[in-house]
């Protein structure tokens, strides 16, 4: 496994990071320990969830998972960078009760202990903001994040599907301040959708943070879609299913797939590989549902893209450019 710094801390992360949102509605909780064990044995140290995972009536649930893997004691928590996510609100859906939800300095605090209880743990690395509150000042933010950093309950705050203009507001602030601000930013981000470019990625080196791209196959999509529909593979849904519908794009995806077939390359691993080769990115998000997904998403890491494939695919998914030239002069 490979290592980098998160942003501008000194804290070392693997270049891949375990995603966690599977664990639950998609793996049982034997089989989400196998996998968090496997990853650990792989060098992988850098895990992500957010309080909401489970989602529905078992909200919260993917921590808990976690908490009870943490349990099992090998030193593993301590080999662990913990990042979780806030936000959301974590009441019996439709029953949503004010200041249970959002950014607020009561529900920071509610939710960072809650997260705390189920993750088993007197600290989380990585506390990030799940979404923008546009209701919420971030000197309000800021104080509630300086005062769980003084208690030892949190060491970094990120953000998480932050704009631009965002993540430099947040940063100016917290300049003013006197903290540390945002170390990180969980973006969607992979060839397929590269808006993040233009200016969630430039600010975030701007301001030193890491850059954790989420949905690195756009769910499915850059994983060999087409050949796994043709050989009765796994049936397309979500968010592959829903953009394979225009004709545009079904001929870029085969495009893709028949240049790495004719390369001898896996679409998923390259996917992956190419994020690793991008500016500004710490590690993507990896999701597996089994172990044989994990092993798939190791080999990236490995894996060296050459100057021919890595042209054919700016040539197939070119990007959106700098801002502001991409849509100025």
């Amino acid at each position: 496994m490979e290592y980098t710094q998160l942003g501008r801390t000194g804290l070392k992360v693997s270049r891949l990071v375990l995603g966690t949102m599977n664990f639950g509605p998609q793996t049982d909780e034997a089989g989400s320990h196998a996998i968090m064990d496997a990853a650990l044995d792989a060098g992988i140290n850098f895990f992500d969830t957010a309080n909401v995972y489970g989602w529905g009536e078992n909200k919260g649930r993917t921590e808990s998972i976690i908490g009870n893997w943490f349990a099992q004691g090998g030193e593993r928590r301590e080999k662990v960078v913990l990042a979780t996510k806030g936000y959301a609100n974590m009441g019996p859906d439709g029953e949503a009760w004010p200041n249970h939800d959002k950014l607020s300095a009561v529900n920071i605090r509610r939710a960072v202990d809650a997260s705390l209880r189920r993750l088993r743990t007197d600290h989380i690395d990585l506390y990030q903001f799940h979404h923008i509150d546009r209701s919420t000042p971030f000197e309000e933010i800021w104080q509630a994040i300086d005062v769980l950093v003084q208690q030892g309950k949190i060491l970094y705050a990120g953000s998480s599907n932050f704009p631009g203009y965002k993540i430099a507001q947040a940063n100016e602030t917290a300049a003013r301040r006197g903290s540390y601000g945002l170390v990180s930013e969980q973006c969607l981000y992979n060839l397929f959708e590269r808006r993040a470019e233009m200016e969630v990625i430039p600010a975030a080196r701007d301001y030193g943070l890491g850059v954790i791209p989420w949905s690195p196959l756009h769910g499915g999509l850059l994983g060999g879609v087409i050949r796994k529909e043709a050989t009765g593979g796994r049936r397309t849904g979500g968010r592959a299913a829903d953009v394979l519908k225009d004709p545009a794009v079904r001929a870029q995806i085969q495009a893709y797939e028949d240049l790495l077939a004719k390369h001898g390359l896996e679409p998923g691993e390259t996917a992956l590989a190419w994020l690793l080769t991008r500016p500004g990115v710490t590690g993507p998000i990896v999701g597996p549902r089994t172990a044989e997904q994990l092993e798939s998403a190791l080999r990236a890491v490995r894996l060296e893209l050459s100057e021919d494939v890595l042209a054919g695919l700016e040539e197939i998914f070119p990007g959106p450019g700098p801002s502001p030239e991409a849509f100025a002069w």
